[in-house]
């Protein structure tokens, strides 16, 4: 088990039953994505605990090798471009870890939403879909995948039928939409149901999402 990465907590009540681990993008930290909390909660949700972790400073090449949080260096944006297994697969261990911690702290997996936007849903994908343990669902945002032609022979079966939703912007010059519909034909390829929605943005969330993704997670977060 790696060592436990650092992250801003919000419990929206006590003894939170319930949690959601949100891994950010490239360059960014936990504080990222912490302010939608109070637009993404609904008042009757069970008690719950978000966990934003702080990825990793390490080079990036893409970046001209400058020092940044990343989930894993990026050499290029192009499809076919050299991939950072090492990376990924560390990353992948450490949100093993966090999942653990919030077993530990009487939180089971099947009441774990794990969540992630561009490289941070690159990993929640891979990681989610290898658990071993049935989660109650992975939140892809303006992603795609890695680690893909291992996922057949690696992934388990116990989350075969979580649910998968996928938002994307149809104007993102970043993660172009063509990765994104990749990534779930990929899925869809391998039995996965991936909920997929587009929304007229660039590399960003709109409330649109956050409207649509708040819905998702009220049907996962019931029982």
């Amino acid at each position: 088990m790696s060592e436990l990465l650092p992250a801003i907590e919000h419990e929206t009540a006590s003894n939170p039953t319930h949690s959601i681990v949100w891994l950010h993008g490239l360059g960014a930290d936990g504080h990222d994505f912490a302010p939608i909390v109070p637009e993404l909660v609904a008042p009757e949700w069970p008690a719950l605990r978000f966990v934003f972790p702080h990825a990793p400073t390490r080079p990036v090449t893409i970046n001209g090798g400058m020092p940044m949080r990343a989930w894993y260096d990026i050499a290029d944006f192009e499809l076919h471009a050299r991939q950072d297994e090492a990376g990924m697969r560390a990353s992948i261990e450490a949100v093993e870890t966090l999942l653990a911690r919030e077993n530990a702290r009487g939180v089971p997996d099947e009441h774990i939403v794990l969540a992630g936007f561009s490289q941070g849903g690159a990993i929640a994908l891979a990681a989610g879909l290898r658990h071993p343990r049935r989660l109650a669902g992975i939140v892809a945002l303006s992603t795609y995948l890695v680690l893909g032609d291992s996922l057949a022979a690696e992934r388990n079966a116990a989350n075969a039928a979580t649910p998968i939703f996928q938002g994307h912007g149809t104007f993102d010059p970043v993660v172009v939409p063509p990765r994104g519909a990749d990534a779930r034909a990929r899925l869809e390829a391998l039995g996965y149901a991936v909920d997929a929605h587009t929304y007229p943005m660039a590399h960003a969330v709109c409330a649109e999402e956050i409207a649509d993704l708040r819905h998702w997670l009220g049907q996962r977060l019931a029982g």
